[in-house]
């Protein structure tokens, strides 16, 4: 079966430095080396096929990530020609490459409404009328919905508010 062409890409020598520079940066995340690795392995002639299995990558991602930069090589070059500093270049290059927000649930329950069941959860059970000495998920999800701070919430969600709030003040009282 044959395949399209791969549309060519070509780098600049600048635009080529700026990309190697990514890839040996340690703060740089796994997913941005592998599509610079891609460009740069694009660059030197590498087909889809052959990069989909040196990189481990779909044929169809292989081919997302070379049209994208095709895309973006006008506005490159037109950001290199009004002088741009290495650190803005390789600001818009990371753009470029950075993966798309990808659509997800909406949350829930607001910031707000998390934070009053986490205030709710310093408070004593014994200042709401419960009756337990420490508050449970299960308490904490009853007395959110009786104070009306959510329509209604799993005593697992309450548990997961509690269990995210990482705290940086100490346990213990420490002495100055």
């Amino acid at each position: 079966m044959a395949y399209p062409q791969a549309s060519r890409i070509t780098l600049t020598t600048r635009q080529q430095l700026i990309l190697e520079q990514i890839v040996r940066r340690p703060t740089s995340s796994q997913g941005l080396v592998k599509r610079v690795r891609l460009i740069l392995a694009a660059a030197k002639g590498t087909n889809n096929t052959q990069l989909s299995a040196t990189l481990q990558l779909s044929r169809i991602t292989v081919r997302l990530w070379r049209e994208r930069w095709r895309d973006a090589t006008d506005r490159l070059i037109a950001a290199e020609a009004k002088g741009v500093n290495d650190k803005q270049l390789t600001q818009l290059i990371i753009c470029v490459l950075q993966d798309s927000e990808r659509p997800g649930t909406p949350a829930n329950f607001s910031t707000e409404q998390v934070v009053q069941i986490v205030a709710l959860a310093c408070e004593s059970p014994s200042e709401s009328g419960r009756p337990v000495s420490h508050w449970t998920p299960a308490e904490l999800a009853d007395e959110a919905v009786k104070r009306g701070i959510v329509e209604e919430i799993s005593p697992r969600s309450v548990g997961r508010f509690l269990k995210r709030g990482y705290s940086t003040t100490s346990s213990q009282p420490l002495l100055a």
